[in-house]
């Protein structure tokens, strides 16, 4: 645990220039950390680290590309400039939402890259480096993706079921290092600028459905989750309720997510295609909030939860008889 250390612990971000990336950064500055951040926009990474110093952080700004494995191991090396790496958040990830066949190949691939190889090459470039110091802790961001598939996102579907079972892999084979942990975040929709920065293929303005998680609530969980580690942790009572229903009944939760993505993109305003930051960062990363938050609370995500868990426990039922 991160509080039974006599120094300030060392923590490597990844993904860490704006949504909860920059968020579990500030956070772990309020507590003493040294920090090393990482992502591809070199200048956004510099405007979190003042932030992160004015906060009373020591921070490692190394620009970071982790679909690439040779910079994901610099990005170790130099991480360990400030000493042994305690605590190693893969938090890289992007977005792609259309039809499967109306996203260009090369989209789907990208997302596969990053969301999938790109944590996988962090693993690669740190677990080593846990051995040796025989302590350590991994946090990988997943999402409710990783249990509940995301209709008109499929390789985003794809990469965070196969983050889960990557990780459940590596927790298994850590097992017997007492002092190692591989942790996995669920969370359900977050108020960053992540579905901004999403590459849209639909034609259509794309929003996320309320109630939307504080991104800075999430990072205090993250922050505990490294002092207190455990296999998993799920942020947000939706992605509990959309867990269950995937549980329940995988594939009729599905097709009434589908139902309701398609009435949705059916109604929703008109916009440009575009490739978001696929293949290059966002030219305004966009800070930690993304402004999705209602000024009042609406139940209708979980409203809708609510109706795709009691289809699927019927059709379960049905099934069953």
């Amino acid at each position: 645990m991160l509080q039974q250390r006599p120094h300030h612990p060392v923590v490597v971000i990844t993904g860490a220039s704006s949504g909860i990336g920059q968020a579990t950064a500030e956070e772990f500055a309020r507590r003493g950390a040294r920090l090393v951040i990482a992502a591809r926009n070199a200048s956004a990474l510099h405007s979190v680290a003042s932030r992160c110093r004015e906060l009373g952080a020591e921070v490692l700004v190394v620009p970071t590309d982790v679909t690439k494995a040779d910079e994901v191991r610099q990005l170790a090396q130099k991480a360990l400039s400030f000493g042994e790496i305690d605590v190693w958040f893969s938090n890289a990830g992007v977005g792609a939402v259309g039809k499967f066949d109306e996203t260009p190949q090369e989209a789907h691939e990208q997302v596969i890259r990053t969301n999938l190889i790109g944590h996988l090459n962090d693993a690669y470039a740190v677990v080593p480096i846990f051995k040796r110091q025989k302590h350590g802790t991994f946090i990988n961001m997943i999402s409710l993706g990783g249990f509940a598939s995301a209709p008109y996102a499929a390789a985003y579907s794809a990469s965070k079921f196969g983050l889960k079972g990557l990780t459940e892999s590596l927790r298994a084979e850590l097992a017997p290092y007492r002092d190692i942990h591989i942790c996995d975040v669920y969370p359900t929709f977050l108020d960053t600028p992540g579905i901004a920065h999403s590459a849209n293929y639909t034609g259509r303005a794309l929003t996320v459905p309320p109630p939307v998680y504080d991104p800075r609530k999430a990072a205090r969980s993250i922050v505990r989750l490294a002092n207190h580690p455990r296999a998993s942790l799920t942020l947000g009572s939706p992605a509990r309720l959309a867990r269950l229903g995937h549980f329940l009944a995988p594939n009729s939760t599905a097709r009434i997510m589908a139902g309701i993505l398609a009435r949705y993109l059916k109604g929703a305003p008109r916009t440009e295609v575009s490739h978001g930051n696929l293949f290059r960062s966002a030219a305004n990363p966009g800070g930690v909030e993304g402004g999705l938050r209602a000024s009042r609370p609406l139940p209708t995500f979980a409203i809708l939860t609510v109706v795709v868990i009691g289809f699927a426990a019927i059709a379960l039922a049905r099934t069953r008889r």
